[in-house]
């Protein structure tokens, strides 16, 4: 469950909080509770039987929008990917539920959603870990030094990229666990730097597929890399979790090879 894979959940307070201040999610709330507005005003215009009929649509929109959340919450690892399926759960319930009531107002939710969508943008993860921000040339700088980590786990994202929200929280949790004097963890936005994703053999044509990268380096020599060369940025992105970033850069036989050298 994501509550066990995060140890431990945000609580009451921190979750009212970020409805509150951050714009998108208070944007959705506003528009999720305008419809018990909505709703109160059309019992006041329906029919008996025609209210009856819709409660019972309501119910199934309900029942279904609930199996859904219950498996994404058991499936997704980070809250920020459970947080955007479910939202998005909930847009298309919404859109729907309206339809039978009155198709102009799904065209108004289906307009309000898409506002939403291009002025407010789902917020990342905030913590850091042990995950250093760099720019690619401080990046660079330490790689060629020669007097930092032996090992740098780098990760190239850009916050305007969905993939990249979703895991925001994955690279930070790892960096606690792994990072050590042999392995560093850093964090370059190449939304704020596009030209230096050429340097780093990622291509952002297309838009940001092909992010977030991860490129392992030893000794400023690039050893692996996930997606692997050869993906298109045209293709699904591969499923990111954790497991899959410590199984394909051997995460624990470093930690292991750091603690044994001790």
């Amino acid at each position: 469950m994501v509550k066990k894979k995060l140890g431990g959940g945000t609580n009451a307070f921190e979750a009212l909080n970020k409805i509150v201040s951050e714009p998108h999610y208070l944007f959705h709330f506003l528009v999720f509770f305008s419809y018990f507005v909505v709703r109160s005003s059309a019992t006041q215009v329906l029919s008996p039987q025609l209210s009856l009929r819709f409660l019972r649509r309501e119910i199934q929109a309900v029942l279904g929008f609930a199996v859904l959340a219950a498996v994404k919450l058991v499936k997704e690892e980070t809250w920020e990917g459970f947080i955007a399926d479910t939202i998005f759960y909930a847009k298309l319930f919404l859109i729907a539920i309206s339809l039978v009531l009155d198709y102009h107002l799904a065209l108004w939710y289906t307009v309000l959603f898409s506002v939403i969508y291009l002025l407010a943008q789902q917020p990342v993860f905030e913590e850091l870990g042990d995950v250093n921000k760099l720019t690619p040339l401080q990046l660079e700088t330490l790689l060629t030094e020669g007097h930092t980590s032996r090992y740098w786990l780098v990760e190239f994202r850009a916050q305007c990229s969905s993939t990249c929200i979703r895991t925001s929280r994955c690279f930070p949790e790892l960096s606690v666990t792994y990072s050590n004097k042999n392995l560093s963890f850093g964090s370059v936005d190449l939304g704020l730097f596009p030209n230096a994703a050429e340097r780093f053999g990622i291509s952002l044509s297309g838009g940001m597929n092909q992010l977030p990268t991860y490129i392992l380096f030893e000794n400023a020599t690039e050893v692996a890399r996930f997606p692997e060369w050869g993906f298109e940025a045209k293709a699904p992105y591969p499923p990111l979790t954790k497991g899959r970033i410590v199984r394909h850069f051997e995460l624990d036989r470093l930690l292991l090879e750091y603690v044994n050298g001790k």
